[in-house]
């Protein structure tokens, strides 16, 4: 008996639905967002957006920031919650895996930290698929440190 299998995802569309189902475990009230770091086609490290370890989670009140009513892109400096991105190389380094040539896959293109932390972490491409709109800054800094950054497609097409 033969079936119809659904077309295989393509690597990109692969690790960007694990980076989606990775931001699930996110306990930022805000924004779930979640990152994976990917070398040789292999998951080495993810991370998700929220408070850090040992911290009271987000939802349950452990940012200020988050859990008040300030607009979207303010304030910034009040937040406690680690990004997905800096998570991603925080945990790859809490378990001693070098992340240097990896590409990583992100729900939301970078802030300027993270832009910043993937630069010196030698991070050489970011796919994102999300566009953040306070990011103008980090973009420019990712295309002038050689860093590859391209959007995947909003409508996400399997191969």
């Amino acid at each position: 008996m033969n079936t119809v299998r659904p077309p295989r995802p393509s690597w990109d569309q692969y690790f960007m639905d694990i980076a989606h189902v990775a931001a699930t475990r996110s306990n930022c009230s805000r924004r779930q967002v979640a990152a994976v770091l990917v070398r040789d086609c292999r998951i080495i490290s993810t991370g998700y957006n929220g408070t850090p370890r040992g911290v009271r989670n987000c939802s349950d009140g452990g940012c200020p920031r988050c859990n008040s009513d300030a607009p979207s892109g303010t304030n910034l400096h009040q937040c406690v919650c680690s990004h997905a991105e800096e998570n991603a190389i925080v945990q790859a380094a809490y378990h001693g895996i070098a992340v240097k040539g990896a590409t990583l896959y992100t729900t939301f293109s970078p802030c300027l930290l993270c832009a910043k932390m993937i630069i010196n972490a030698g991070i050489v491409e970011v796919v994102y698929h999300q566009h953040y709109s306070i990011d103008d800054v980090s973009m420019g800094l990712l295309h002038e440190a050689g860093v590859i950054v391209r959007p995947l497609e909003k409508e996400m097409k399997h191969e």
